[in-house]
Formats: structure tokens, C-alpha cells, sequence
């Protein structure tokens, strides 16, 4: 990676927030909250529209191979959080420790389920969404960056919603099923309506890299590839 090349720089910036949204996601989804008094979901929830963002400018400007590798290395570092979170839950804590082992374990424990929960759905679903994302851009050409957004967000997000609730709060008893369906359909509901939301800000997103990378062009060649 050259950082001499605005490119390499955006790639960088857009792969750090991402990873980070991702990782943060896991940390604080054991905590569950309620939406408008109607439905409850992880805390994580509300950082995944920005997941949504990025990748869509991932894909746009990196194509197919920067989101498919950006995607596997943020699943193994999710799943290297998970092995450390692990280790932290077996070692003891001292007497004088503000956090208690119980204390510890209430939370990351939890957060557990989450992880594995998201490692399966998050894998599952960014494939797909690249898929779906490139079906509609070789449809479209670089028009209507609103439709390809939203329709692999669509597809994508209700393979995620789903797999990732089942796994993090059925399979360990914390939800009924009855309350996994109300819940993951109310969820979905609201993904794809903070999506639709998001619109401008990926159209923003578009602007600020594409006349950030046109001032490279001269320089350094094509903006990007799209294999």
C-alpha cells in the first residue's frame, strides 16, 4: 500500500472506520434496549447503518475484492476478539478489582453469543450483498447508486437480522421463538428504514471520495477495479 496515493489513503480510512464500527457493535450488543416502546434489540443495532454506508463505498470505489477482503479480515479479527474475551472470562480477577469476575462475565459472556451470532451473519450477509450490490451496478452503470445501495441492503439485511438474532439470543434461551420473530421482523423493519434514511449521506460519501480521488487521477491511474 502506497500512502502516497490518495487511493490507498481512502481505502485506510473507510477500512478503519468499518472495523471498528463492526468491533464496537459486538462489544456493546449484549446490552438490549427498546425501540419506540414496541420492539427490543441489541444496542449494537445502532451501529450497523454505518457498516450499511461503508460498504456501499467500499463497493463502489474498490469493488468486488475490496469488501470481500475487507470482510474476511474483519471476521478474523472478530473472531480473534472472541478468543480474547474468552481467555479474559477463565482468568481471575484480584479482590480489589472495580470489575468482578461475575461482573465480567454478565457482560462479555453475553457478548459471546453476539459475536458468534455476527461472525455467521455478518459473513453470510456482506457476500451477498456484494453479490446483489454488482448485479444491479452492471445493470445500471454508475446511475442510480440509490438502487443498488438499498436493494443489496434489503437482501443482505434480512440474512443478518435474522441469523444473528437466532443464534445470539435463541440458541442460549433469551428469547422464545414468538419473540424472536416479533423481534428480528421489527429489527429488519428498522434497518431498512435507517437505510432509506441514509441515502443522502451515501450520495455524500460519493462526492467527497470522488473529488478526493479525481485530484489523484492524473497522477495514479484509474479510481478503481471492479473485480
Amino acid at each position: 500500500m502506497d500512502f502516497s496515493k490518495r487511493k490507498d489513503v481512502v481505502f485506510l480510512v473507510l477500512a478503519g472506520f468499518f472495523i471498528t464500527n463492526a468491533i464496537v457493535a459486538e462489544l456493546i450488543g449484549g446490552k438490549l434496549v427498546q425501540f419506540f416502546g414496541i420492539f427490543t434489540q441489541s444496542l449494537g443495532i445502532i451501529l450497523w447503518p454505518v457498516v450499511f454506508i461503508l460498504t456501499d463505498l467500499i463497493n463502489e470505489h474498490y469493488g468486488k475484492a475490496g469488501v470481500r477482503k475487507l470482510t474476511y479480515i474483519t471476521v478474523a479479527l472478530i473472531a480473534y476478539m472472541y478468543i480474547l474475551i474468552s481467555i479474559g472470562m477463565v482468568v481471575p480477577a484480584v479482590s480489589f478489582s472495580p470489575v468482578s469476575d461475575a461482573a465480567f462475565i454478565t457482560v462479555f459472556g453475553q457478548s459471546q453469543w453476539i459475536i458468534a451470532g455476527s461472525i455467521v451473519a455478518f459473513l453470510l450477509s456482506q457476500l451477498v450483498d456484494v453479490y446483489i450490490f454488482w448485479m444491479f451496478r452492471k445493470l445500471t452503470g454508475s446511475r442510480m447508486i440509490w438502487l443498488r445501495a438499498t436493494g443489496s441492503t434489503i437482501v443482505s439485511q434480512l440474512i443478518d437480522t435474522f441469523t444473528v438474532q437466532y443464534i445470539a439470543f435463541v440458541l442460549p434461551g433469551k428469547w422464545s421463538l414468538d419473540d424472536f420473530f416479533k423481534n428480528a421482523a421489527w429489527g429488519y423493519c428498522f434497518k431498512l428504514l435507517v437505510a432509506v434514511c441514509l441515502i443522502p449521506l451515501i450520495y455524500l460519501g460519493h462526492s467527497i471520495i470522488n473529488k478526493y480521488l479525481h485530484r489523484d487521477l492524473n497522477d495514479h491511474g484509474p479510481i478503481h477495479g471492479n473485480t
